[in-house]
């Protein structure tokens, strides 16, 4: 079904953010016009700005819905969705092609059973300090949705899983599967495929230094591409 456009008319409540207006839109499906229409659809959890699901354009930038306070947009308030993911229905979209390739870099810790482990490895409280801070991607998709490189004509896995990455092979245990990360890395739709526009950093909702991220795991792909070059015995023909 093609796209198209609906105008709404939303009474202002002091404190409203986009999410309480979409509410209102919800509630009394009319449009401005006075023509009834079905309600929005959108998707969201936490409102606190924790959980990156209602992640959307606002005026023509990717943020998220909850923390979007009415007062502070300029109206009228245009609101698209995203536009990097397929659309589901109205400002819901599928964000697999993120999920997937979270997936194809291992970013998760493993672990040896359920069982209770003991205490993990120490860490420096100045590791600790940084890898926090990459630790608080919400995987909204807001530097996916900014990023030139990232289209359907392209595999570019984006800024939020190359962060990803450099947060698990800095952990003691997740170190243990560097190499296969920095490989997925190194792959198809991997940190060769980024062109530096740096307007993923600018929209992080939780101002994630994701362009230093970059930048460290370009060295750490060369460094491992280098070692690996010369690793490999001569082979006669």
């Amino acid at each position: 079904m093609a796209s198209y456009w609906q105008d709404f008319e939303v009474p202002f409540t002091p404190g409203m953010n986009v999410l309480s207006a979409l509410t209102e839109i919800r509630r009394n499906p009319v449009t401005a016009g006075g023509q009834a229409t079905t309600a929005v659809v959108w998707e969201s959890s936490c409102l606190e700005e924790v959980c990156g699901a209602c992640s959307m354009r606002i005026n023509g930038v990717p943020r998220q819905g909850c923390s979007a306070l009415v007062e502070h947009l300029p109206q009228p308030i245009t609101i698209e969705p995203m536009s990097k993911f397929p659309v589901v229905r109205d400002l819901l979209v599928d964000r697999s092609r993120m999920f997937n390739s979270l997936r194809k870099v291992k970013a998760w810790i493993p672990i040896d059973g359920t069982y209770d482990l003991g205490p993990g490895p120490r860490q420096s409280p100045k590791d600790q300090s940084w890898m926090y801070v990459l630790s608080r991607c919400m995987t909204c998709g807001c530097c996916l949705d900014a990023c030139p490189q990232v289209n359907d004509k392209s595999e570019f896995m984006g800024a939020a899983i190359i962060s990803q990455v450099r947060l698990f092979n800095a952990h003691p245990t997740g170190a243990l599967h560097k190499h296969r990360r920095i490989e997925a890395l190194m792959g198809p739709g991997g940190i060769a495929d980024c062109g530096n526009a740096q307007n993923c950093v600018r929209v992080c909702p939780k101002e994630i230094p994701l362009t230093q991220s970059i930048s460290e795991m370009g060295r750490q792909t060369a460094k491992y591409a280098i070692k690996r070059f010369f690793a490999k015995p001569d082979v006669e023909m």
